[in-house]
């Protein structure tokens, strides 16, 4: 918690100190993420990493001679004040935005970038809708998508407690909503229907309504969608009642945060969520760039993958030799960039063409791929 804290006020304090000079070449990118919020430990980390592969490029010259200039933006996770960043940002001029963290605020913000010809590419936003209404064709994703998340958890799900009692809880939110309704779809596909469906609402914090609902429906595993604030209090409330049923849920538990709630509880809670990039060797640079931004930095894969948003928008503008929407979209759909994830391609939606899912479990206030 320490850590996080000193990571949440040093990036906080950089993101809110004012505009670096500008100079008539300069790349100017927006960063649009969750500063504050229930979710701000996530947002932390993608500010993180953006501002570290940000750094390695200007470190090494730019890209064609040409320094990125970043704009931290607060969107809170919120929907309405997601627009107000994105009309913000359109009216500073900035073409190129990374972001948004949340599903919600990315699907609102979307239609105003289409409008503004303004490119947008997410490295944490997995909600199908996103990409699917095709806002203005300048919306792309360096992450895997729910239905896709979700299917890998179903498919689990169906097969390890087939005779069980499933339930499927979700947060009411675009991403949680939309995870819980995939990995249901998943489970259906294999023949296999919930025992109990219901809903929270993001921010609450007594579910012992929940709980109760629950231990009466008899319930042997629990799927959750949405974020790691409401599952770890509903994990403490269920252990403290002494109903242990298994947790599994997707990549927004990969947070230091939730166990800091969750505590002891969280052992076993089983999350989706794509490969460990941190062991890479070509993590070693990443990780280094964002320890010179804060020492006591823990890196996760939401830092990587929103460095990687930035080596795949710095490749296409290099190719391209372009700085605006259109061009530099063009260039995203017809090229491979090396990424420190991987290799990325994408389809004409601005999908990845190849997302990959594996389990991690957290078990003593660490998480790793499950066996």
């Amino acid at each position: 918690m320490v850590i996080r804290r000193h990571l949440l006020s040093t990036l906080a304090a950089l993101a809110f100190a004012g505009a670096a000079p500008v100079n008539a070449q300069d790349i100017r990118v927006g960063l649009a993420t969750a500063v504050t919020g229930p979710v701000a430990a996530i947002g932390a980390q993608s500010r993180l990493g953006t501002q570290a592969a940000i750094a390695v490029i200007n470190a090494k010259g730019g890209v064609k001679g040409r320094k990125f200039v970043l704009q931290v933006e607060d969107d809170a996770c919120e929907p309405r004040q997601a627009v107000t960043v994105a009309n913000r940002l359109a009216a500073s001029g900035i073409k190129l935005v990374f972001g948004h963290l949340c599903s919600s605020a990315a699907i609102a913000a979307a239609d105003v970038y289409a409008e503004r010809d303004i490119l947008m590419v997410t490295g944490s936003a997995t909600n199908p809708a996103l990409t699917d209404k095709a806002a203005g064709g300048t919306i792309f994703r360096v992450c895997g998508r729910d239905d896709q998340q979700g299917a890998v958890a179903g498919k689990m799900l169906a097969e390890r407690y087939r005779d069980k009692r499933i339930a499927i809880v979700h947060d009411k939110s675009a991403y949680g909503a939309g995870l819980a309704a995939e990995a249901k779809k998943a489970m259906a596909g294999a023949g296999v229907k919930p025992a109990y469906e219901g809903a929270v609402n993001a921010g609450e914090r007594d579910f012992g309504a929940l709980v109760t609902r629950l231990k009466s429906e008899k319930i042997d595993a629990v799927y959750f969608g949405g974020y790691h604030t409401e599952l770890a209090l509903i994990i403490r409330q269920s252990r403290d009642s002494g109903f242990t049923p298994a947790f599994v849920t997707g990549e927004a538990m990969a947070s230091t945060e939730f166990w800091a709630i969750a505590r002891e509880a969280a052992n076993g809670v089983l999350f989706t969520y794509a490969p460990e990039v941190k062991t890479r060797p070509q993590a070693e640079e990443a990780i280094k760039a964002m320890r010179a931004i804060d020492a006591g930095a823990d890196p996760d894969n939401f830092a990587f993958y929103y460095y990687a948003a930035v080596q795949a928008l710095a490749a296409a503008i290099e190719k391209s030799g372009a700085d605006t929407a259109r061009p530099l979209a063009q260039t995203l759909r017809a090229g491979s960039f090396s990424t420190i994830v991987g290799d990325l391609t994408f389809d004409q939606k601005g999908d990845l063409t190849a997302p990959e899912y594996v389990f991690y479990e957290w078990r003593d206030g660490k998480y790793a791929p499950a066996k």
